[in-house]
């Protein structure tokens, strides 16, 4: 009988707020309160920074600028270096119990080349070229998603990030991923649909939208090859299911 996997959508959650998410769910998983979870979600723009970053390797700005932008920048204790979340951008944090990390890593890998080619997309992992080129790739250069992971007590978290239809502006402003001459790309890019991904420099950067049609198709598209891949149940649950609440939303500032 296949193992249950609990599916959270809590819709676009700030860092911080998933991150403590996370911990929580952690604690649960590890003292069999809770299944396998899946959260699938979107941040507010951020720069997360893993334990191999430096900020001469990485920012080409100072910290003051990109919050003019209105990025934050979180250390995070996951595998990896920085990495970008914003609107557009499918976010899946797996908090599962795992026996061997890289063999784990190898699999989410392999979820999202599945779901990638499922929306017509042809990517690939580079598990030969060592722990700087995690992700997945159109080629050598053109990287479309990133995979970190952090284990504790065996149970993974933090997980996997997917530029499906997001603004491609702030990964310019930053070594991505560490690796100088990386050009990420998007599935929006790949088909040549820009008017998101690419809007002129000119424009501010959107701290908040909703949803496009194509990141929820992709949604369910990862969903069922992380099913297919890891052979669990998936069955969708309110966050209220969890036992865990979220932090209420910090009211909008007034304009006058």
């Amino acid at each position: 009988m296949k193992e249950t996997l609990w599916v959270v959508r809590p819709g676009v959650v700030p860092y911080r707020d998933a991150l403590e998410l996370q911990e929580q769910l952690r604690v649960k998983r590890v003292e069999g309160e809770l299944p396998d979870v899946l959260l699938l979600l979107e941040h507010p723009p951020v720069y997360t920074r893993g334990r191999r970053s430096r900020d001469a390797d990485e920012l080409a700005f100072r910290p003051e600028w990109y919050a003019e932008q209105g990025i934050e920048i979180v250390t995070v204790p996951r595998g990896g270096l920085l990495t970008y979340h914003g609107p557009g951008q499918l976010v899946g944090y797996p908090v599962v119990r795992i026996k061997e990390v890289q063999a784990y890593v190898h699999q989410l890998e392999q979820v999202l080349v599945d779901a990638l080619a499922d929306a017509g997309v042809t990517t690939h992992a580079r598990p030969d070229d060592g722990p700087a080129y995690m992700g997945v790739w159109v080629d050598d250069e053109r990287k479309l998603a990133s995979v970190g992971v952090h284990v504790a007590n065996h149970v993974a978290t933090h997980g996997f990030a997917a530029n499906v239809d997001n603004d491609m502006r702030p990964w310019e402003w930053v070594t991505a991923c560490g690796l100088p001459g990386v050009r990420m790309t998007s599935i929006a890019d790949e088909r040549g649909e820009t008017a998101l991904t690419r809007p002129p420099a000119s424009e501010p950067l959107l701290l908040e939208r909703e949803p496009s049609a194509e990141l929820e198709r992709f949604s369910e598209l990862v969903l069922r090859r992380f099913a297919e891949r890891f052979g669990v149940r998936a069955t969708e649950v309110p966050l209220a299911a969890l036992g865990i609440e979220l932090p209420d939303p910090e009211p909008a500032a007034e304009t006058v």
